[in-house]
Formats: C-alpha cells, structure tokens, sequence
C-alpha cells in the first residue's frame, strides 16, 4: 500500500468516516474554498470535490446542475488545482477529486497526476471509468494519487473483484439497505478494506442504518441543493448540516 493509499485508509476508525462532496466552483471559487475550510472545521474526515464536466452522465440532475452553475462562472481545471493549493495549507485531512474522464484526457492524463500531487489531491474518482479500463490512468497515477473504485451494483463476484483491486477504499453507490449491507459483508469477505456509501442527508434514519453498516458515509446531493438554494450564504447551511448528519450518528 502506498503511501496515499495508507492516509486514505487512516481517515476510518471506530466511528463512521464522512465525505461530503462539492462541485468546485459551485456557485464561485471563492464560495467552494469557504466550504472547504468549513466543513474540516466541522469534522468530517474526508472531502470530494467536483470537477465539473458538462456532460455529467453518471450523475442526477442535482449535480448536472452544479457542473452547470460552475462552469457558466468560468471554473476550469486549472483555477481548482490553484484553489486546493492555498487550501491545503491548512486543511490535513485528504482531499479527492471527482470527474470524467474527459477533463483528464483533454488536460493531459501525466500533467494531471503531477498537478494532483503539487496541490495536495490524494484520491480520484472517476465514474465513467470501470475498473476494466483503469490501467492507463494508473499507469499516468504512477501510484502519486490513489484511484478510487464505484461499485454501482450488488454483485458479489464485481463486488470481490472491485475489492481485491482496490486502494484507499470502495466508493458504493446506495440501493436497498439489506442489498448493501450484503454488498458490504462481501466485499469484507474478500478483502479486509474500508468502505463507503452514499446516502440521501435528508434522511435521518437511512443515515444511520449505512453508517452501522460500513465504514463511511458520503454525502452529496443534499449539500448540493443548499449550495444551489443559499448561494454565497452556504456555507453556515452545510456546516450546519454536516454537524446535524454527525450528532444523528451518535
């Protein structure tokens, strides 16, 4: 295990890990680098930040929209990369991006990784990019930034499979609870790594059933929608719920 991999792993312990995701640039830069530094302050253990994409095809319309929002306010690349290097200084927890691979692939998959690792990113997530396909941008990676595997379905054979290749953690898309909790028990029977599971922070009680269950909890569209609802005024609305998802927990 490398040695962002091992960071990675060291964000979960005893008590459910939280990764919130924003889009970057959502509604402006400056906006999305207040959110960073609020919701370390509000304990979360990891953060997932959006590169927005203007075709988005993994995603709901929540986050569609955000893309939207950001890139209409002329987020690019090349500003988040700059944005995360001024936050990091002060921020220690790992930060990760989100994107298709698109943006990788017309920036240059190399020049990427070595913006990544001069701004601090330490994870990848990439939802159009299955786990058949990975190999080029890993080999890009050189093992400087850990890519982060999706598991969208219940299969217990992808679900070993996805296990046994991954680094860092499993990101699991939510369905029914008994099916993710039995997505979960395979892939710890396959491989002793942490995993988490994305919820809808509006449900109190989905909320604490995944975080029994696994070992993360990742947060997104109802962040989202009060970025969309308050604008520059978001970030007391997020850290407030962020602390709301944590107490709910407890």
């Amino acid at each position: 295990m490398n040695n962002h991999a091992s960071k990675l792993a060291r964000a979960f312990g005893k008590t459910p890990a939280f990764m919130p995701f924003i889009m970057g640039g959502d509604p402006d830069l400056p906006t999305t680098e207040k959110l960073l530094h609020a919701l370390h302050q509000a304990g979360v253990a990891l953060i997932e930040i959006g590169i927005p994409f203007s075709d988005p095809v993994a995603e709901g319309a929540t986050i569609e929209a955000a893309a939207t929002r950001a890139l209409t306010n002329g987020c690019t690349v090349d500003k988040l990369f700059n944005l995360i290097a001024r936050a990091k200084k002060d921020i220690p927890i790992p930060l990760l991006f989100r994107t298709y691979y698109n943006p990788i692939f017309v920036y240059g998959a190399a020049k990427f990784a070595r913006r990544c690792v001069e701004c601090g990113i330490e994870g990848l997530i990439v939802p159009d990019l299955p786990l058949e396909e990975m190999s080029e941008l890993r080999e890009a990676l050189n093992g400087t930034v850990v890519l982060i595997p999706l598991l969208a379905t219940a299969s217990p054979t992808r679900a070993k499979k996805i296990a046994a290749a991954a680094e860092g953690f499993v990101y699991c898309l939510s369905t029914a609870n008994e099916t993710t909790t039995h997505t979960l028990a395979e892939i710890k029977k396959a491989r002793h790594i942490p995993c988490v599971v994305s919820v809808d922070a509006t449900d109190a009680e989905e909320i604490k059933r995944t975080a029994s269950v696994a070992d993360g909890v990742a947060v997104s569209n109802a962040i989202v929608e009060l970025v969309a609802t308050h604008g520059q005024a978001c970030v007391a609305p997020v850290a407030a719920l962020m602390a709301e998802v944590k107490a709910s927990t407890k």
